[in-house]
């Protein structure tokens, strides 16, 4: 993958995640995307409130990673490197 497809999927998935960025914002999140693998997984980190709400995995699967592959189609799953599973 070049460096410039890199960075057009990096530019589509954060258009992406403009959408979803204002819910998580009104609950005192956001998410930041740490890379996109070689695999075509975006791993994200979850920031404020969505790296310790317990609705963080319906979050990252019902929305982030819905909204991505939905607008990137590349786009095989969603990781967010910093979310607890309980």
């Amino acid at each position: 993958m070049t460096i410039a497809h890199n960075k057009e999927l990096l530019q589509k998935v954060e258009t992406s995640l403009d959408t979803m960025r204002p819910y998580l914002n009104d609950d005192g999140g956001n998410v930041e995307v740490v890379e996109i693998t070689k695999d075509m997984i975006v791993r994200v980190k979850l920031l404020g409130a969505c790296s310790t709400c317990p609705q963080s995995f319906m979050t990252m699967k019902a929305g982030i990673e819905e909204a991505i592959k939905r607008s990137v189609p590349e786009i095989k799953g969603v990781v967010a490197i910093n979310m607890k599973l309980e």
